[in-house]
């Protein structure tokens, strides 16, 4: 043990029984962004919150206009419901355009694990219904569970969206974005 290891104490100063304290290594890697200091291993910036993956800063981003909309905006436009995101999969200028064909594709997945997640609800509750008390609440409760998740989960990609950014759900992002990329 003759190095001390860094940020322990060490009492063999000479001339102090005091122990010191080594001084950690500084941060080595710095956002882009904000030029907050961070370990290697961050996955995201503390100071502006980008991520540090090298997958998500090569994503695609909106950069400029398609027809008469702006990208991100036509992209956000693409999550009210299914209907926009249907006609920017068929209208000429916005169809070609890879940034808006993966918010609508991603878009009619989500609505169709919606549906889908709707339709599993409803069954559940039918066999539920006959416990008393505990099952209707129980249904209830998950209900509301899983329709505050889907809210919160369409706000954070409508927000995504109007930034210019592309963010994946964990199944449908990926399948969406090999959609969009086969225009």
């Amino acid at each position: 043990m003759d190095q001390p290891i860094v940020g322990q104490a060490s009492i063999d100063q000479p001339g102090t029984n005091q122990p010191t304290i080594d001084p950690p290594n500084p941060l080595p890697l710095s956002c882009p962004d904000c030029d907050a200091r961070m370990p290697e291993t961050a996955a995201f910036c503390p100071g502006c919150g980008r991520s540090m993956n090298s997958a998500a800063t090569t994503a695609v981003t909106a950069q400029g206009k398609v027809g008469l909309l702006a990208e991100n905006l036509a992209g956000a436009l693409a999550y009210l419901t299914f209907i926009p995101a249907i006609i920017f999969l068929f209208v000429e200028p916005y169809k070609k355009n890879r940034f808006v064909r993966f918010h609508s594709v991603q878009c009619l997945l989500l609505c169709a694990t919606a549906g889908m997640t709707a339709l599993a609800i409803r069954v559940a509750a039918q066999l539920l219904f006959f416990i008393p008390l505990v099952g209707p609440l129980f249904v209830w409760l998950v209900a509301i569970v899983i329709a505050l998740a889907a809210v919160v989960v369409w706000v954070v990609l409508v927000v995504k969206a109007v930034q210019g950014e592309t963010f994946k759900l964990p199944v449908l992002g990926d399948f969406a974005e090999r959609e969009a990329g086969s225009v």
